[in-house]
């Protein structure tokens, strides 16, 4: 009787958990989304090449990292507030997260993310195609797998130092990884279009009904992002990192008791 209460309690905690990231992928990309199309709708300084300007590459940014950060801050007693494959990914092989519960939470930011893409794409006026992630001109797929690895390996080993790895500093753990975003959509946007979140990529073409051709680029770069980050998380745990810097979550004498 009682194991089969700790099976029933396991599938509940893992469709709570999954009910945390359809809700919390679902409204970062739908703030994150609304505040891009509006940004194309208003932008009347366009590059010298047609694309995006660099004001318009700052709003956007700012758009998808505090979009993020106040997403994950609300939900990550719920779910871990990862709202990105790319990240499940990433725990996944890391041991910080069970593999069946990754299974369970990768299809719930899938549909986050296309629910918010569609929704986008009903209340408001302007084209959600708009929003899909797609290479600057003059970029090669190549560059674009890589310059999308780095970017995600830059976010996920964020979350895994921040959220993952305890510290008496986990609980502003949000404000890091919106932060990293930020920063890594500052650099992609134009670029690539700032993916770093296969999810995010695929929401917007489903809603669109369209895939770009390089839009395979917005799967393997994240993943192999995912895999660098996760093997230098490994390598530092491994030959414990924390004898390499000592006492830096120190509360200092004054406050020992």
């Amino acid at each position: 009787m009682a194991g089969g209460q700790q099976r029933g309690n396991k599938w509940k905690n893992h469709f709570v958990a999954a009910s945390g990231e359809f809700v919390g992928t679902f409204f970062f990309l739908f703030l994150a989304f609304s505040c891009q199309l509006m940004a194309f709708e208003q932008a009347g300084d366009q590059a010298a090449n047609g694309s995006i300007s660099s004001s318009t590459a700052i709003y956007i940014s700012l758009g998808f990292g505090m979009s993020l950060l106040v997403a994950v801050w609300i939900l990550y007693r719920i779910s871990g507030g990862l709202f990105n494959p790319a990240v499940t990914f990433a725990l996944v092989i890391c041991g910080q997260l069970p593999p069946l519960r990754g299974l369970l939470l990768f299809p719930a930011q899938i549909l986050g993310s296309i629910v918010a893409a569609a929704l986008v794409s009903c209340i408001l006026p302007g084209d959600i195609k708009a929003t899909r992630t797609v290479l600057a001109p003059g970029m090669s797929a190549a560059q674009g797998v890589f310059f999308e690895m780095f970017l995600t390996a830059f976010l996920v080993i964020t979350v895994l130092m921040l959220a993952a790895e305890k510290s008496k500093d986990t609980f502003m753990a949000p404000i890091g990884i919106g932060m990293a975003l930020f920063v890594a959509e500052l650099a992609g946007v134009y670029y690539t279009g700032g993916s770093l979140n296969p999810a995010r990529s695929f929401g917007p073409c489903v809603a669109a009904a369209d895939f770009n051709t390089s839009h395979w680029i917005y799967w393997v770069g994240p993943l192999l992002g995912s895999a660098i980050a996760s093997g230098y998380y490994r390598f530092v745990k491994y030959f414990d990192y924390e004898e390499a810097n000592p006492d830096q979550d120190s509360a200092g004498a004054d406050e020992i008791v």
